[in-house]
């Protein structure tokens, strides 16, 4: 059906949202807009859906929500797998909408499902799955995106985001689904009166908040500490107050303005706390209040950053710093502690500092990479556990703020992480050093590792086709040399590399750096990774923009 048709039917069917008619009026003379909206299906990849909220086949909407809702019921009643799923829902706008109606799809097809009866952390929905039972889990969240947008994440039973083999199942079904005749649906009071809509209780995540505390590494010691933490209006406030609580670190300044859930995201257009925006108001009240640390907590909660004193001012740490500083600690802690498993396992991602390999080496802990996407740290974890060895694993870490010291979840847990920085800050802080000291100092025995990140952003209907282009362009004419240096080896994982699956990732080495360039799978965005390493931190900065530039300049065209 071309993309008029559809908009028309849209206008005829699509009445139970207010919102949704009104926006199908407003663009009646709108061509590009409706086309933008209609020409496509948004997108089931192997994390599910995320898109920006909206009217149409290519938007976050109460229908596209149930179409995908049905095909996963659909995949789950047609499988071995339990018939029962576990819901949760950040702070985004109608997040709570779409919980509610994927409850209603999955108990009109006899699937049971459970829901968090007000916003939790991503990582509270990975354990809900496995602590229930269940065949699945769905968390409504766009994790950082802008605050238009919404997303449906689909779990697997293991608690991991569905794998490559379950996404192409599940999304098979979806595609035999009519959007507004092809779904069941009963009404909310009907499902929970049939015992199919159901809430989980305290207990789960008291529960999941006790197997945080077992990987604390510093148990009953008394931690002085001063912390400024913002949940960025996301779901973090409550379970990140509670794991500090339970850790014996009282001493906490919440930033006002992002305290309470708000999917408006009105103090930062961009709720991610890899940007420096979206942590600005907690650096100024960290002025104010002089603190030993700043913790700001992503929307759904499963990415962490931070900021550390420094001559006077507060230091922002990266994903990359805080992996290889956490990785550290853990090593240090556990070898102190006497309980390093035997042959320790560390995980992290292609896209990952190089730094994270000298720190593994110095301990002998084995680093394995995997491809971008948490689900793939996750699938170590339970290859681990499937070989009777799940202590094996250390640490898992990916360069966008995502860390993991335990096994009791599969995905990325802020609020772990949370925990084991407070943790190894107070460690520092009885040694006379900062984080920032510890860094300096892990630099100066390992080298210094610049890692960048260059996003290009490419909206609209043509984005897709041009980011391909690049990528297509970049695997025919290849550079010989970057920033003077040859070019010393191509990786393409679209040829998949070491046993991973195919990914539409191109890796260009060089004698002190590399860049990886990748697609995202989850923005309309084409990513250039950056990494150097040299004598001074300047040098390797310096090398990382002169590669940035000549590929900029020779790949990008007018952006």
């Amino acid at each position: 059906m071309e993309h008029q048709e559809l908009y028309n039917l849209w206008r005829r069917r699509a009445l139970e949202d207010p919102d949704l008619q009104q926006e199908l009026e407003a663009i009646r003379e709108d061509s590009e807009g409706i086309y933008d909206r209609f020409y496509r299906e948004l997108e089931f990849g192997t994390g599910g859906l995320r898109g920006v909220i909206g009217a149409g086949t290519n938007r976050m909407n109460i229908y596209t929500v149930r179409r995908a809702t049905q095909g996963l019921a659909d995949y789950l009643n047609a499988s071995d797998l339990p018939k029962k799923v576990a819901i949760a829902h950040d702070s985004r706008n109608k997040g709570a909408l779409f919980s509610r109606e994927a409850a209603r799809v999955l108990a009109a097809n006899g699937i049971t499902a459970w829901l968090y009866p007000r916003l939790e952390p991503t990582p509270a929905l990975s354990w809900a799955v496995r602590h229930l039972g269940c065949g699945a889990g769905i968390c409504v969240t766009a994790s950082h995106n802008p605050a238009k947008y919404n997303g449906y994440k689909v779990y697997g039973a293991d608690g991991c985001q569905i794998t490559l083999d379950a996404a192409r199942a599940v999304l098979a079904r979806i595609r035999q689904v009519d959007i507004f005749d092809g779904v069941k649906l009963c009404s909310w009071q009907e499902g929970q009166a049939q015992g199919l809509i159901r809430t989980i209780g305290e207990s789960c995540l008291e529960a999941y908040l006790d197997a945080v505390q077992t990987q604390s590494l510093t148990p009953g010691d008394k931690l002085d500490l001063k912390v400024v933490y913002t949940p960025l209006n996301g779901a973090g406030l409550e379970c990140v107050r509670k794991i500090l609580r339970r850790i014996g670190i009282s001493d906490v300044t919440v930033v006002p303005e992002q305290e309470h859930p708000d999917g408006n995201f009105p103090t930062c257009p961009y709720p991610n706390p890899e940007i420096r925006e979206a942590m600005e108001k907690g650096l100024a009240l960290c002025r104010q209040v002089k603190p030993d640390l700043l913790l700001g907590t992503d929307p759904d909660c499963d990415r962490m950053g931070v900021a550390v004193p420094e001559n006077g001012d507060y230091r922002l740490i990266s994903g990359n710093e805080m992996g290889v500083l956490l990785l550290d600690y853990i090593c240090r802690r556990r070898l102190e502690r006497g309980d390093m498993p035997e042959n320790p396992v560390a995980v992290t991602t292609i896209v990952s500092t190089d730094m994270a390999d000298a720190v593994a080496s110095e301990y002998g802990v084995e680093l394995r990479r995997v491809l971008t996407g948490f689900k793939f740290i996750g699938e170590q974890i339970g290859m681990l556990e499937a070989a009777g060895t799940p202590e094996r694993y250390l640490f898992g870490f990916e360069e966008s703020y995502g860390y993991l010291s335990g096994t009791h979840v599969r995905d990325k847990d802020a609020v772990n992480a949370s925990m084991l920085c407070c943790e190894m800050t107070a460690w520092y802080k009885q040694q006379g050093l900062t984080l920032a000291q510890a860094l300096d100092a892990l630099y100066a025995r390992h080298g210094c590792f610049r890692n960048d990140l260059a996003s290009f952003t490419f909206e609209g209907a043509s984005g897709m086709d041009r980011m391909a282009a690049i990528m297509k362009e970049l695997r025919a004419q290849q550079p010989a040399a970057l920033a003077g240096q040859a070019v010393t080896r191509v990786i393409d994982y679209a040829d998949g590399v070491n046993g991973l699956p195919k990914s539409d990732v191109l890796e260009l080495q060089t004698e002190r750096g590399k860049v990886l360039i990748r697609p995202s799978g989850t923005e309309p965005k084409l990513k250039l990774y950056l990494s150097s390493r040299a004598a001074t931190m300047e040098a390797a900065e310096k090398q990382n923009q002169a590669m940035l530039a000549q590929i900029t300049a020779s790949y990008m065209g007018n952006l």
